[in-house]
């Protein structure tokens, strides 16, 4: 460990060391009285972090307030508030920067009562890693399950599992094993990829920053070893270029550059990008700091940027690649953690603030709320405070925004009582493509005013003239399977007889009207969608639709039938083995079955249950296949 000393040092070495350092944020959380600020406060004793002046407040302040009989209290270092100090309490959110030859860090302490869990959430919000306290005494409370949701849902990927008290349950191991256990399912059901355990004593000092002789079963590494060695820089997204401009710098007629911090991604001179919400093009000038200009910024760096041309950019703005780029639109769907005092209900509108953008915003619904302890889903008319729910909100305009998953930044909001002022809401959108696919196919217009048009030719007009039901057939199976194959065959036969049938390809809708789409489950389902939205304005013209898609849950299949109607759909299983399948693909699809997310490889194939139809294709030609789905619809549909 390393300190600053001004006969050493001077300052403004001192500074270029630091920012030559990696940042990062920590929040402690847990119960009541589990240690928070005793931790906190052992950390930087022992670790010598601690200026003559700050280490002689401190003993002053242990004799006086008398929480340790004298000797020195950690805790005071954090407990700020006066009435902190009184009840031995943490009641606001505790900052405290320090830092090590490795690193440094902003550490958040965070209330304890479940009345604060609001303050956790801000706090979480911008943090790295999370230090999740346990009273050996108590193990793992509703609190826990509490606060370990909230990280969870803040997108906290590192947690250190401290158990503290370890010396008021004589170091026993059985304990610690049994509050790891109890954790462990606690968290099974979150989307931790760094979790570590470790048993300390705050008061004593045992695994804080060193190991402790009392826990010889004990072979991890202490709570400062893993604060400066665990890789959270990984959880950056570099990819994803998003800079939302903050201020417009105009300081004479020769400079107007746009000032921010890059929230995501990596941004060069020359770059092509595109202003949101205007959606105008341009490229990057230049990249100014105050030490002058640099080649490249990634994300965290604050920046201005010059563009090319003279476009009217303001605070609130986003600017992206133009082959990648976030959701402009006036809904969203987000998690929200609700502040207010007064239960959140349906209906009522609020100021929005995301990242530097600000709208109003309409909170439409509440689709449920979160119990935090079993993290099930139950239906609620209102979030109370502290409540944890999913709702869908409108923007009183269109914003420009990213899934919380993807950036941090431009998938948070805070919602703000228009009468008061205060911040009422924590907000996380969610990735509607991931978490919204069913609900896409009961989804409503976004205006009330749309009504169906229709024209004066009946349909049972269509059918007498060309001698037709007009249906939509979904042919379902393996990549490979045959599909479009027999889909093209039958529409050949179809034609010939003098019926007007046109095929539905995926991939060709794929480099059109679906070239947003990749290939997860839910991109597939929205794929299956939309070309059947296609398929029924075609049967509502007298056309027959032959598609061929690889639709891989019986869910989709099921959703494409009820949009349709039973009474003029017939699914189709191409049923081939998948040995054969690949033998047969083209394109070497099998061969990179982790890039494209393939059914049956990479990702499932759920055979159908409900086939009007299943065609051995490893048995029989295109051709006879085509004859028996003909075959079938003559004998259903009578054409």
């Amino acid at each position: 460990m390393s300190t600053f000393t001004p006969s050493t040092i001077d300052a403004e070495t001192f500074l270029r060391e630091q920012r030559r350092k990696e940042l990062v944020r920590i929040l402690t959380c847990g119960n009541v009285d589990d240690g928070k600020s005793t931790l906190i406060g052992r950390l930087l004793l022992d670790a010598g972090l601690l200026a003559d002046d700050a280490m002689k407040t401190l003993e002053e302040d242990s004799k006086r307030y008398g929480t340790t009989g004298g000797a020195i209290d950690p805790a005071l270092l954090m407990d700020g508030l006066q009435a902190e100090r009184e009840q031995g309490i943490t009641i606001d959110v505790s900052y405290r920067y320090f830092f090590t030859e490795k690193r440094t860090f902003i550490l958040a302490d965070v209330p304890g009562h479940a009345q604060y869990t609001r303050n956790m959430a801000t706090a979480a919000s911008t943090s790295d890693m999370a230090v999740v306290l346990i009273d050996a005494t108590k193990g793992v409370t509703e609190q826990t399950y509490r606060h370990t949701a909230i990280i969870a849902l803040l997108g906290i990927r590192h947690v250190l599992v401290t158990v503290n008290k370890m010396d008021l349950v004589g170091y026993d191991q059985a304990v610690f094993d049994r509050i790891r256990a109890d954790f462990g399912e606690c968290c099974a059901r979150f989307d931790f990829t760094d979790l570590h355990y470790i048993p300390v004593s705050a008061l004593a000092g045992d695994n804080v920053v060193h190991g402790s002789a009392s826990m010889p079963w004990y072979r991890g590494g202490t709570l400062m070893h893993l604060l400066e060695t665990l890789n959270v820089a990984s959880d950056r997204n570099l990819i994803d270029f998003r800079f939302p401009v903050q201020i417009v710098l105009r300081p004479n007629s020769t400079f107007r550059g746009f000032a921010g911090t890059i929230a995501s991604g990596t941004v060069r001179p020359g770059d092509d990008v595109v202003i949101f919400p205007s959606r105008k093009h341009t490229r990057i000038r230049s990249i100014e700091t105050f030490d002058g200009p640099l080649q490249e910024a990634f994300a965290g760096q604050a920046v201005a940027l010059t563009l090319t041309e003279e476009i009217d950019v303001s605070r609130g703005d986003v600017l992206a690649h133009p082959q990648n780029v976030p959701t402009l639109d006036d809904r969203c769907e987000a998690m929200i953690v609700w502040m207010g005092e007064e239960p959140l209900t349906p209906h009522q509108t609020f100021f929005l603030r995301l990242g530097r953008a600000e709208s109003l915003a309409t909170v439409d619904a509440i689709r449920y709320e979160l119990d935090v302890q079993t993290h099930h889903r139950k239906d609620a008319a209102s979030l109370p405070m502290n409540g944890i729910g999913r709702c869908s909100l409108t923007f009183h305009q269109p914003l420009a925004f990213d899934s919380y998953a993807k950036n941090r930044t431009t998938g948070s909001f805070v919602l703000i009582d228009r009468v008061t002022n205060a911040t009422v809401a924590a907000g996380m959108v969610l990735d509607r493509r991931r978490e919204d696919a069913k609900g896409r196919w009961q989804m409503e217009p976004r205006s009330r005013t749309l009504r169906r048009e229709s024209g004066s030719i009946a349909p049972k007009q269509r059918e007498k003239l060309w001698k037709q039901k007009p249906v939509t057939l979904l042919f379902t199976g393996y990549s490979g399977a045959g599909k479009s194959t027999i889909a093209y065959a039958l529409e050949e036969q179809l034609f010939e007889e003098g019926h007007i049938a046109v095929v539905l390809d995926a991939e060709n809708a794929r480099l059109g009207l679906n070239r947003d789409l990749g290939f997860t489950t839910e991109e597939r389902s929205e794929n299956v969608r939309r070309v059947m939205e296609v398929a029924k304005m075609l049967n509502d013209a007298g056309i027959i639709a032959l598609c061929a898609l690889v639709a891989p849950t019986d869910e989709i299949r099921r959703n494409a039938r009820d949009l349709i109607g039973s009474d003029r759909f017939l699914l189709i299983h191409c049923d081939a083995p998948l040995e054969i399948c690949r033998k047969r693909h083209p394109k070497a699809l099998y061969q990179k079955a982790h890039e494209e997310n393939v059914p049956g490889v990479s990702s499932a194939y759920e055979i159908p249950s409900d086939a009007d139809l299943i065609l051995r294709t490893e048995e029989e030609t295109p051709t006879q296949c085509a004859q028996k789905v003909a075959d079938r619809m003559r004998e259903q549909w009578l054409f």
